[in-house]
């Protein structure tokens, strides 16, 4: 079969790899028929994540039809459309038993990294009865390839653990497609300002269209006096980092109000500095999560009701046979427009 495979940091090809099979009882083999490129498969390219080798097929996105499960699966069969999540659950351990699914001690995020991923024609879905996710009938399959990842994340990770309230005020640092699934969560709160920071005046307007109560481009604005003139000199209740580089964070520090919320989104592959000179006295809370997809159910309901429009992060699309070309686009963005491409095997 075709698969995206890492060479090291840097490097990948597409190449031929054996198709996968069932090695353990709870397994599931799917076809992979909708993936997408996360930028943490950038952050991988970039060396920032030791723990995914050279060798390793990419991706841990997609949605797909079952081939075949092991003897122990009893929630699939072969035949089955199924979301393919991006963290994988054995639900019986202590961290799953407390809803911490990311760290689950024979799953969390392994598709992609400690084992093959989804940029593939066919994946091996360790825990299937707990890792897979029915898809509705009639349901927009493309649109669902948004909940294996990027829409959980920017829920959990920003919105809850940011705790995003009624009227309150939200900054997030970062139009990406993780910022803008951030966005459109965040919405579900009603907060009274969403403020959304880039230096991407394309994404920043994607955002305006997306539900922002204001856009600033960091690049010609001054972001941290912006932000206070729009607060009455406050700053946020809620500074969400949704890019994984020190300047943001570093912002997000100086954006928040007292007694606020930083809640961090990024994957970061180098040390940040944390100003307790200033923010010692200040009641800070400061966040970091890996998405456990525990809300992963729930957003599916919202997708496949209409209330939330997930398929409008896709803007370009490719075949497998084009995924080079596809990262290329991606990790071109600014120059590109790029939010979600979507690849079709």
């Amino acid at each position: 079969m075709k698969a995206l495979i890492y060479d090291g940091p840097g490097r990948k090809h597409l190449g031929e790899r054996e198709r996968p099979q069932i090695k353990d009882v709870g397994d599931a083999i799917v076809r992979v028929t909708h993936t997408t490129i996360c930028g943490t498969d950038l952050h991988i390219l970039k060396g920032d994540v030791p723990t995914c080798e050279p060798g390793r097929t990419l991706g841990h996105e997609g949605v797909g039809v079952v081939e075949a499960v092991g003897s122990a699966v009893s929630n699939f069969r072969p035949g089955d459309h199924v979301l393919i999540s991006c963290i994988t659950s054995c639900g019986r351990c202590d961290y799953c038993r407390r809803g911490i699914y990311s760290h689950c001690v024979s799953g969390g995020w392994i598709l992609g990294n400690a084992i093959d991923g989804t940029q593939a024609e066919y994946v091996r879905i360790p825990h299937a009865d707990t890792s897979l996710y029915p898809v509705p009938a009639g349901t927009d399959e493309e649109a669902l390839v948004m909940l294996s990842d990027i829409l959980p994340t920017g829920f959990e990770c920003g919105v809850l653990n940011g705790k995003v309230a009624p009227g309150s005020s939200v900054a997030i640092v970062g139009a990406g497609p993780i910022g803008l699934a951030t966005l459109l969560t965040a919405q579900f709160y009603s907060p009274s300002q969403i403020i959304m920071i880039d230096i991407d005046a394309n994404r920043l307007a994607v955002a305006e269209r997306f539900g922002a109560t204001r856009t600033i481009n960091s690049r010609s604005e001054d972001a941290v006096a912006e932000v206070k003139s729009l607060t009455d000199g406050r700053g946020v209740d809620t500074a969400i980092e949704a890019v994984g580089v020190p300047a943001t964070f570093e912002l997000c520090e100086d954006l928040v109000a007292p007694g606020g919320v930083i809640a961090n989104i990024g994957v970061h592959g180098v040390k940040v500095d944390l100003h307790l000179e200033r923010l010692w006295s200040h009641n800070i809370t400061i966040t970091t999560r890996l998405v456990d997809t525990a809300t992963t159910s729930m957003l599916l309901k919202t997708v496949a009701s209409g209330k939330v429009d997930a398929k409008k992060l896709v803007t370009h699309r490719f075949t497998l046979d084009g995924i080079m070309e596809a990262y290329d686009v991606f990790g071109r963005a600014a120059e590109t427009q790029a939010l979600k491409v979507l690849i079709t095997p």
